[in-house]
């Protein structure tokens, strides 16, 4: 398994960023993986709630079915799942002054065959990890304007 984890700190409060962050849909602003991510399903955002995700990362595009596994105060959990992969994203959202205190983490795990990129895949996925809380900080402080 390829663990990333990040903590950083934006000017959003938590009842901006939780519901922002929970709705999977974002992420096409704040991953900068993702290309695109559709909701398959509809109604309000809550344990279930799915979305359709393609990414490409170090050239590869990938597509993963993400399901919101939790959301329950300050901690959201998806999972995104496909034959080759299961990502699972946990991020959660503190108070910190009048901003939020983030702490994104997640945990890719490879199946069959594709296990023998997991090495390489830490590499890649720890420049990812920067990236993603880069953009991730513009796009919530980008909220708090």
């Amino acid at each position: 398994m390829t663990t990333v984890s990040r903590t950083f700190t934006v000017e959003t409060p938590p009842e901006v960023v939780v519901p922002y962050l929970a709705d999977f849909g974002n992420a096409e602003q704040w991953d900068p993986g993702t290309e695109r991510c559709t909701r398959n399903d509809s109604g309000p955002v809550r344990p279930g709630a799915n979305w359709h995700n393609t990414s490409k990362i170090a050239g590869i595009t990938t597509e993963l079915t993400y399901t919101l596994e939790q959301l329950a105060g300050d901690r959201i959990v998806l999972v995104g799942r496909n034959d080759t992969a299961t990502s699972t994203e946990t991020i959660e959202v503190t108070p910190s002054g009048a901003g939020s205190s983030i702490t994104y983490t997640n945990d890719l795990e490879f199946n069959g065959v594709a296990k023998l990129a997991a090495p390489l895949g830490k590499v890649v996925f720890e420049k990812l990890g920067n990236d993603t809380e880069k953009q991730m900080t513009e796009v919530l402080n980008g909220l708090a304007r």
